[in-house]
């Protein structure tokens, strides 16, 4: 395999894995945010991620890219708290519709992600610079 296709797929994989963790960390930052700029509730953010073939000749090699990012479609969270400035007239709060826990188990899973594609990288580098001192 070219050096260079396994440099653009775990490349890809890394930036992939990159916005994956930012996202992340972006809903357990927001998690308790009741009132954002566009009004209402902070609503979580999901990362769309998809595979594509890194050329026509082989289409089994494929990249990540990043499809898109979306608003959680989940319900926000209701709780009764009538001293609340975002309280409505029922004394009802919206919170974002953030699971901490899945947040955090995001985040576990997107830094292995992004260690695993670092470890092919180191790996791949160091044969490739003892196939140049074999060539010496």
């Amino acid at each position: 395999m070219n050096l260079l296709k396994i440099f653009q797929i775990t490349g890809s994989g890394l930036f992939a894995q990159r916005i994956r963790l930012n996202i992340a960390a972006t809903n357990i930052a927001n998690s308790q945010v009741t009132r954002t700029l566009e009004g209402g509730p902070y609503k979580a953010k999901v990362v769309i991620l998809k595979a594509i073939p890194l050329s026509k000749k082989d289409p089994n090699l494929k990249v990540v890219k990043v499809e898109k990012i979306i608003d959680d479609p989940s319900p926000f969270k209701e709780v009764y708290d009538p001293g609340h400035p975002d309280a409505d007239e029922k004394g009802i709060v919206k919170y974002p519709n953030v699971d901490v826990i899945t947040e955090m188990v995001e985040l576990l899973s997107a830094g292995r992600a992004y260690e695993a594609n670092l470890t092919v990288l180191s790996t791949t580098k160091s044969m490739a610079l003892k196939t140049l001192d074999l060539l010496r």
